[in-house]
């Protein structure tokens, strides 16, 4: 896949790894002792998804909120480092962090702080630019108010007319997906919610569920993901497509839809048919986890 020039717009979240070893109970309460190792800070929601797509190569830049506080110029330094160019448009609010504390790899507790949001500033010439620069856009939407900005959907409604690929990973309180869109990555547990009227399990209930989202979204595809069981795509015409995903070990799950998104967005970005972009990102995606 060529270098590509990739704009990631949503809501960038910080992720804060707390990481230690846990070999005793606490005396005063059956609760597990985690003896601190280190602490790991780095970009979440949409930036997750910015910095995946620039660690493969791509130029990157995120239209995002940030908030003047701590946390966020501390997001924005750590943007910067993973080769990020941030778009502002502004956070009236608190940046919103999510702190793990992990041992072996594995989370034992998540505290969340920030709040459930603020209000995001209204988008600049900076963000429509980066928009019309992209070669494909990825709306990592994080349910926080970044997709739902009147001025930024215009935008991309007019890129999608024009033809410009934008994939649509969307967020169970978020805004619908533009017309147009590309192609709109639902999980399968979003997808049931977005189609709570379409009835069917397994492959067979995800492929009505994304037919159906097709046609009401008024996008080019949909692709439901299924985890473990690879994912299924619709398209505006042909027979819907399962893709399998090949098995792997036991890990850890945080990041692989970003993944699966930034894939997808770069590979119709290089050219891709969807159906193509579906099976290259759910391959991504498993190696990613079994990463």
């Amino acid at each position: 896949m060529r270098r590509v020039r990739l704009t990631v717009v949503g809501d960038a979240l910080l992720d804060r790894d707390v990481e230690g070893d846990v070999r005793r109970l606490a005396p005063d309460a059956p609760v597990p002792v985690v003896d601190h190792e280190r602490t790991r800070v780095r970009p979440g929601g949409a930036g997750l998804a910015a910095a995946l797509a620039a660690a493969g190569d791509h130029e990157v830049r995120l239209v995002t909120a940030l908030a003047s506080d701590a946390a966020g110029r501390e997001l924005r330094d750590v943007l910067a480092a993973r080769g990020v160019e941030v778009v502002d448009v502004g956070l009236d609010g608190q940046t919103p962090e999510k702190i793990r504390v992990r041992t072996q790899g594995r989370a034992l507790l998540r505290l969340d702080r920030g709040g459930d949001g603020g209000t995001v500033g209204p988008a600049s010439g900076a963000a429509r630019a980066a928009i019309e620069w992209a070669d494909a856009v990825l709306v990592a939407d994080y349910g926080r108010g970044v997709a739902a900005e009147d001025g930024l959907r215009t935008a991309l409604t007019r890129a999608a007319a024009r033809g410009l690929p934008i994939v649509w990973d969307p967020h169970p309180r978020g805004p619908a997906p533009v017309h147009g869109a590309a192609l709109v990555t639902p999980n399968e547990a979003e997808a049931a919610g977005f189609a709570a009227d379409v009835p069917g399990d397994g492959p067979h209930g995800a492929i009505a569920r994304a037919e159906a989202l097709r046609d009401r979204w008024r996008v080019r595809c949909v692709c439901v993901t299924r985890g473990a069981h690879g994912a299924v795509v619709v398209g505006a015409g042909g027979a819907p497509l399962a893709v399998p995903a090949e098995p792997v070990p036991v890990g850890d799950p945080c990041g692989a839809g970003d993944r699966f998104a930034v894939t997808a967005a770069a590979a119709l970005a290089d050219g891709a048919l969807p159906s193509e972009a579906v099976v290259a990102a759910v391959a991504s995606a498993s190696a990613f986890v079994a990463a």
